[in-house]
């Protein structure tokens, strides 16, 4: 019989529970992934009773009244809070999404579970370790690749061609897609993921782009490209309505087309 050695730190005790004064009013229990990797302890689930008439209507407004009010260590990304910058996905009640956005209402069960996004090294808390995903992002190259002169005001481009990236540069890097897919989670290191390549396929079919070929070309590889599986997580969870599996297909496509 094979014996599996799980990591010392891959079991994930139960922690505190910060009760609310008596007499609070309305409450809600907040379940709360718990890790500081330079400590020693192992990951913990944290229990928060949260007077809920004192916060905002999202996730994200109950992480700040714990984090102001209940708990000051408590670690979690946020910037906007309009749902354009992607800094606050985490995984909510079992789903990728970003917290600025989610209603803690819209969450089934007894308790709200929150814990970072599945796959990646925690840095603290909710805090994942994106750096491979950004490097990912960057290998796809995404700007514009150009051999003609450069016009002296503006690349142009007809509005039915410009129509052809909606769906597509609203992407905004929250990671909720490449993190919440089975065949990123397995090869992780060289599938490019959702994200990464649905931003390949919006400079690829960027109608001002002249560097079709040579995108093609850098992805036609067994991983980088051909690890998706058409799982559809990707498009499930993706806070934008954007739907990644749709543009994968489209780049098979176009390399199958473009053989034959």
């Amino acid at each position: 019989m094979v014996q599996l050695t799980l990591p010392k730190n891959s079991r994930i005790g139960k922690g505190k529970r910060h009760r609310a004064p008596s007499g609070a009013g309305r409450l809600k229990l907040f379940r709360i992934y718990r890790y500081d990797p330079e400590g020693n302890e192992n990951p913990r689930w944290d229990e928060y009773e949260v007077k809920v008439d004192e916060c905002g209507p999202m996730v994200l407004d109950v992480l700040i009244h714990i984090k102001n009010t209940m708990d000051a260590t408590l670690a979690f990304r946020r910037s906007c809070r309009e749902g354009v910058c992607g800094s606050c996905a985490m995984n909510i009640g079992g789903r990728n999404t970003l917290a600025c956005t989610h209603g803690w209402e819209e969450v089934p069960g007894e308790a709200v579970v929150v814990a970072p996004l599945p796959s990646q090294p925690v840095v603290k808390d909710l805090i994942p370790d994106l750096s491979l995903f950004y490097a990912q992002y960057a290998s796809i190259e995404p700007w514009l690749h150009t051999t003609t002169p450069q016009p002296q005001t503006e690349w142009r481009q007809a509005p039915e061609d410009r129509e052809k990236l909606d769906g597509l540069y609203e992407c905004i890097l929250c990671a909720c897609c490449s993190t919440s897919c089975p065949s990123y989670w397995w090869n992780e290191e060289r599938y490019l993921g959702p994200a990464a390549l649905l931003h390949a396929y919006r400079w690829i079919i960027d109608s001002r782009d002249e560097a079709t070929g040579e995108r093609l070309d850098a992805l036609e590889d067994p991983f980088k490209l051909y690890r998706c599986h058409t799982i559809l997580n990707c498009a499930q969870v993706c806070p934008k309505g954007l739907n990644p599996a749709k543009a994968i297909a489209e780049v098979k496509r176009m390399l199958v087309e473009r053989t034959v």
